[in-house]
């Protein structure tokens, strides 16, 4: 089996005259084969949360979620280091939203879906004999709805008609896996958005793809 985590960082705002939005808008996707190594990916998630986040002197204010923008170096740094020696896989695409058309800055979620085709059509999936892609729930239902179909349509023209694939929509909070490609899509976004690269450097050997589009 294969397990697809897809998240996004940065924000799909176009107007830079009125507003201050991200200049970029980035989709990661963590890929991984396997429930074993799925199970390890996610009890590292909760291994960090228990002992960096909720130590036991800090028991009155419980945290129950990794999340990139709130979590120090550190514990970043201790979170690889758990799954280093893991057999997964980055796969990203940048945005470079003051290069997108005017007309397609209008439809957003056809920006959102269209990156994150993108993105899966770098993923080798000749050898796969069952897909499950987690999306970070960040939709409506009518926009899950979309996605869904035209993520399914462009999956099951590369799969073999036997393959079952299985898209899902979650809140980061229930997800560890979310909570994983996170981090890593924090990393990506941060050596676009603000040229930094300290925790992007430290997992940078797992990225098969990463790429600026415009």
């Amino acid at each position: 089996m294969l397990f697809l985590y897809l998240d996004e960082s940065g924000d799909l705002g176009f107007d830079f005259v009125n507003k201050k939005p991200s200049k970029f808008f980035t989709i990661t996707i963590l890929a991984l084969e396997g429930i074993i190594t799925n199970r390890r990916l996610l009890n590292a998630v909760m291994k960090t949360i228990k002992r960096k986040l909720n130590p036991k002197k800090k028991a009155k204010s419980q945290a129950v979620e990794l999340k990139a923008t709130k979590t120090i170096f550190s514990i970043k740094e201790y979170f690889y280091k758990l799954i280093k020696d893991m057999d997964f896989s980055l796969y990203s695409l940048s945005l470079n939203k003051r290069r997108v058309y005017e007309d397609l800055a209008k439809n957003k979620e056809r920006v959102y879906n269209y990156i994150a085709r993108l993105v899966l059509d770098k993923i080798p999936l000749s050898d796969v004999d069952r897909i499950l892609l987690i999306v970070d729930k960040s939709k409506g239902a009518p926009e899950i709805n979309e996605f869904n179909k035209y993520i399914r349509r462009q999956l099951e023209a590369r799969l073999n008609p036997k393959v079952p694939l299985d898209i899902y929509h979650y809140l980061s909070h229930e997800n560890g896996g979310l909570q994983a490609v996170d981090l890593f899509s924090w990393g990506i976004f941060q050596k676009y958005e603000r040229n930094k690269t300290d925790w992007f450097n430290l997992f940078k050997d797992k990225i098969k793809y990463d790429a600026k589009y415009l």
